[in-house]
């Protein structure tokens, strides 16, 4: 799941949260997108930024734009608002309304591919002159089963972080350069901080629309379970929902709601209206894709001042992770060549290019800085971190996000052990984990141990149907 667009979000994730809107920044209807007139000049919609977005964000973007449009005379780019979420994307899909160049997180591509509903970019990959270079791992999660590219990594790789709010913790007498590392650390500042703060949430988690399945299976993985496990050859799934550290997580928002009053007041939060909170100072702290930081600048008027990022909090347990995920960008199908040319020409500007070229990377720094727009928000490497170091160091000039805010997470993020979502059924199976989640959250008496068991025999008949 989509995190910072997810979102993210993100994720998110992920989730990460994806919402979609179709109205344009661009200013365009959008009625002769994806076409080539008969001059040969292609229209490309395009996604641009979330609903909402800041002005300054939104300058930023249509400045890129105007510099693609003037070096490929060719191509049109309409620039749409966009944020997915899992309860409306399958029908935008469907339905037709998505941009030319959409974008879905990691772990929806194979079905989509399955389905039928993405266009095989695989020859337009292949032009791009660093398409061997990615980590094969990444490109994987947008190809086929015979290998064919359908949608190309963009935008994020992300591992989960510890957002928090540093003006909170100094209001609440803790150091904000100090950030929990441990679960109980968190729920103790949790209540310290709801305590000096009537009315804000201590710590937050996300609820709904799929997201509160995402988060619920981060807190699984950070305590050494697991919410799905693949037989050896892959060709079955076995729901592991109802497993002791999902029980533990469970257990730990149940005690911080009902007994330490730390979680504050609204327990239907998701992606979007949680950066929301967050950025209004009504959220302490949440776990989130580590990219999320940009997005809340340009679209939730965040105040950089007051942010601090930490790594995941894990357990003891062998096998406790960190949940990570990413973004693809794709095209519906039956889009014509002239199009997906036009689109692999727009992702390699926009998302990719600035990763391995040093002109496109100080261009587009440049670009983001003299709108405000941040610069250097820590994600994971695309290409391997010798080539993000790389990157880091061409445009080290005009990095502008508080990195020294955010030390907890880089000091450990090629350190941490990664572990992917769960691939069968994914946002099916974190929109039923939503309700466990809300009932924890909502109510004092809720029996985790019939949730949980509830929501694993929901989940293995979605993964039976394979």
């Amino acid at each position: 799941m989509k995190s910072t667009d997810r979102a993210a979000a993100f994720g998110l994730a992920g989730a990460l949260a994806l919402s979609l809107a179709a109205c344009s920044s661009g200013g365009s209807d959008g009625a002769d997108a994806g076409s080539t007139d008969g001059a040969g000049k292609t229209t490309l919609r395009v996604v641009s930024l979330l609903p909402g977005s800041e002005q300054a964000a939104i300058d930023a973007f249509d400045k890129q734009v105007d510099e693609f449009e003037a070096a490929n005379p060719d191509i049109d780019v309409v620039p749409e608002e966009y944020e997915w979420k899992a309860t409306t994307f399958a029908a935008q899909l469907a339905g037709g309304t998505l941009p030319d160049v959409f974008e879905i997180p990691f772990t929806d591509a194979k079905t989509l591919i399955a389905n039928g509903q993405l266009s095989d970019m695989d020859a337009q990959f292949r032009t791009l002159p660093y398409a061997d270079k990615f980590n094969p791992a990444i490109v994987e999660a947008g190809s086929s089963e015979d290998g064919k590219v359908y949608a190309i990594p963009a935008k994020n790789v992300y591992g989960i972080g510890l957002h928090y709010n540093r003006k909170l913790f100094e209001s609440a007498g803790l150091d904000p350069d100090q950030p929990p590392t441990t679960w109980d650390q968190v729920a103790q500042d949790a209540k310290k901080i709801a305590d000096a703060n009537p009315g804000v949430a201590g710590y937050m988690q996300m609820s709904q629309n799929g997201t509160g399945g995402w988060q619920l299976t981060v807190q699984t993985y950070a305590r050494g379970g697991r919410v799905q496990e693949l037989s050896a050859d892959g060709a079955t799934a076995t729901s592991t929902i109802d497993n002791p550290a999902t029980v533990e997580a469970l257990e730990w928002l149940q005690k911080m709601r009902w007994q330490d009053s730390s979680l504050g007041s609204n327990f239907l939060l998701d992606w979007g209206t949680m950066n929301e909170a967050f950025a209004a100072g009504q959220v302490a702290m949440y776990t989130s894709g580590s990219d999320v930081f940009t997005s809340m600048v340009q679209s939730n008027g965040l105040d950089p001042a007051t942010y601090g990022l930490a790594a995941l909090p894990l357990s003891d347990a062998p096998d406790a992770g960190v949940l990570s995920g990413g973004t693809l960008a794709a095209v519906p199908a039956g889009a014509s060549d002239a199009v997906k040319d036009a689109a692999i020409a727009w992702i390699d500007f926009f998302y990719t290019a600035k990763l391995v070229d040093q002109d496109r990377a100080v261009a587009d720094a440049r670009t983001l800085v003299a709108d405000d727009q941040p610069v250097g928000t820590p994600v994971l490497p695309m290409f391997g971190r010798e080539q993000w170091e790389q990157n880091q160091e061409w445009i080290k000039d005009y990095i502008n996000v508080p990195l020294d805010q955010m030390q907890s997470y880089i000091d450990s993020m090629f350190d941490l052990p990664l572990v992917n979502e769960p691939s069968r059924h994914t946002q099916e199976i974190y929109a039923l984990m939503d309700p466990v989640v809300q009932a924890v959250l909502t109510d004092q008496d809720a029996d985790i141990a019939s949730l949980l068991a509830d929501a694993d025999q929901q989940a293995q008949a979605l993964l039976d149907q394979d």
